[in-house]
């Protein structure tokens, strides 16, 4: 699994800005005092690289496109602030209240101060709320998205990974090739292929081999998002569905509960038993069908034969074709317990 972490790189990343700020520290530090002082700045530069890195790990869960939608809010929180200190708002509260204000500049500088921060907090927080749609009504005709070209990132889930089709089905371009899986899933999966149970153990090291199948291929872009639940009562479902949203990403999965919970909020999702349901055979009466049979039927004259969906085909009058494809006419069909039986007759 090294080969789906960046930990190391982060690490080395880390280290390297807190060599640089130290040193820093150090030449400034002697810059100023003489070198006997020095260890004042090298304790300078940990405390400032420490600082930061705090804040790198804090929001290691922020990417690019937050960090820009960040901005855009704090941008129109800003302009409000100013259109109001352009409307004369603090020298009206001074005009107001008069003598009760000692020093009218240090009154203005702080207002001022306190006006813009809180418009910026909340330019900023109200945009890394909405959704890229809503940008669309603040600026007209304009969306902030992926290119189209591009399509939507593939956020998979635990169940599509063990189910092991993903790789096919991405491989035959009918999905997107850039898959995004959230760093708690491939935890989960190490769970499950380390779990004492032999069905969990299975499925676990299915998601691994599924996994390893999407990273070999040099067609398919496999990426990892860090991100933690905000809080312990955060589901996994919570977190595909905020990381999805983030990411503007389309959700893959077999699991139904979460597909609905994630359409009712707005979000993309595929699911693979949607899929498989779609792409059955329709088969009614009538329909000429071509069938490789396999094996004997239940009376002495009929010859089985299956779909790819696993549906069984019993063709009368062809125990003689047994090993060999044939045309055959749906004659009827029977819903069982087992699922779909459908009888026909040879073409010839």
């Amino acid at each position: 699994m090294s080969k789906f972490t960046a930990n190391t790189s982060f690490n080395i990343a880390r280290l390297l800005y807190l060599l640089v700020c130290i040193f820093a520290g150090m030449a400034l530090a002697s810059s100023i005092t003489d070198s006997s002082k020095m260890w004042i700045g090298m304790l300078g530069g940990l405390l400032i690289a420490s600082f930061f890195i705090l804040v790198e790990y804090l929001t290691k869960s922020y990417t690019i496109r937050g960090f820009s939608t960040g901005t855009f809010g704090l941008l129109i929180g800003l302009f409000c602030a100013w259109l109001l200190t352009k409307l004369g708002i603090p020298e009206l509260l001074s005009a107001a209240f008069g003598d009760d204000i000692y020093n009218k500049e240090i009154f203005t500088l702080t207002f001022n101060t306190v006006l813009y921060s809180s418009f910026g907090f909340l330019g900023t927080v109200i945009a890394l709320r909405s959704s890229q749609n809503d940008f669309a009504v603040v600026i007209p005709y304009v969306r902030f998205r992926q290119d189209n070209s591009t399509g939507k990132p593939l956020l998979l889930d635990s169940e599509a990974i063990c189910d092991g089709r993903v790789p096919d089905i991405i491989n035959s371009g009918f999905l997107e090739k850039h898959v995004v899986i959230p760093r708690f899933i491939l935890d989960e999966l190490k769970v499950l292929a380390n779990s004492p149970s032999p069905g969990r153990k299975l499925r676990g090291q299915r998601g691994l081999e599924c996994l390893d199948k999407l990273q070999k291929n040099k067609d398919i872009k496999v990426s990892v998002h860090d991100s933690k639940a905000s809080s312990d009562d955060d589901s996994h479902d919570n977190q595909l569905l905020q990381i999805s949203r983030l990411l503007n990403a389309q959700i893959l999965t077999t699991d139904d509960n979460l597909s609905k919970v994630a359409r009712l909020q707005g979000i993309d999702t595929l699911n693979l038993n949607d899929l498989s349901e779609a792409l059955k055979p329709q088969v009614d009466i009538g329909s000429k069908i071509q069938i490789a049979l396999v094996r004997t039927g239940k009376e002495d004259h009929q010859a089985i034969g299956y779909l790819p969906d696993g549906t069984m085909i019993v063709v009368n009058h062809a125990i003689s074709k047994i090993g060999s494809t044939v045309h055959a006419r749906v004659i009827s069909t029977i819903n069982t317990t087992a699922g779909l039986m459908i009888f026909a007759d040879m073409e010839d």
